[in-house]
């Protein structure tokens, strides 16, 4: 794959993203939707080295446990370091059209708004993320 080059809405950060992601979904957990102001947000999650910021200031924030990047000039939200794994939760918003490729929704369970498509709806997490099977039928 070739590297995506990325970044904020007006410029000033750029992120480069080295190689494959490891997983793309859809999350609806509370953190996410506070930390978006948003129903749920999409999240392609990348080994950590596959992302550099490669120019601009970024800051972070944290709401409940995951430390949120976002361009300290105009806000954009560009990425999140999962804590205690080699994991960087890049929203999907920030890569080209095409490169985003969902395989499920997670935190259903918390959902404000209902997505009826394809994929798995997990009330939690899947069992690769260390949770169970459960799902919800929308």
């Amino acid at each position: 794959m070739t590297p995506i080059e990325t970044g904020c809405l007006c410029g000033a950060v750029r992120i480069r993203i080295d190689g494959e992601p490891v997983v793309g979904f859809y999350c609806h957990c509370p953190d996410c939707r506070a930390a978006h102001g948003a129903a749920y947000v999409g999240v392609a999650l990348y080994p950590s080295a596959a992302v550099e910021v490669m120019a601009g200031e970024v800051a972070t924030f944290t709401i409940e446990s995951l430390p949120r990047a976002f361009c300290a000039r105009c806000g954009t939200r560009l990425f999140a370091r999962v804590p205690d794994a080699d994991l960087t939760g890049v929203v999907a918003t920030r890569l080209p059209e095409g490169a985003f490729r969902p395989a499920f929704h997670i935190h259903c369970g918390h959902a404000l708004a209902p997505v009826r498509d394809d994929l798995p709806h997990y009330r939690a997490l899947p069992p690769a993320f260390g949770g169970d099977d459960e799902r919800v039928d929308w």
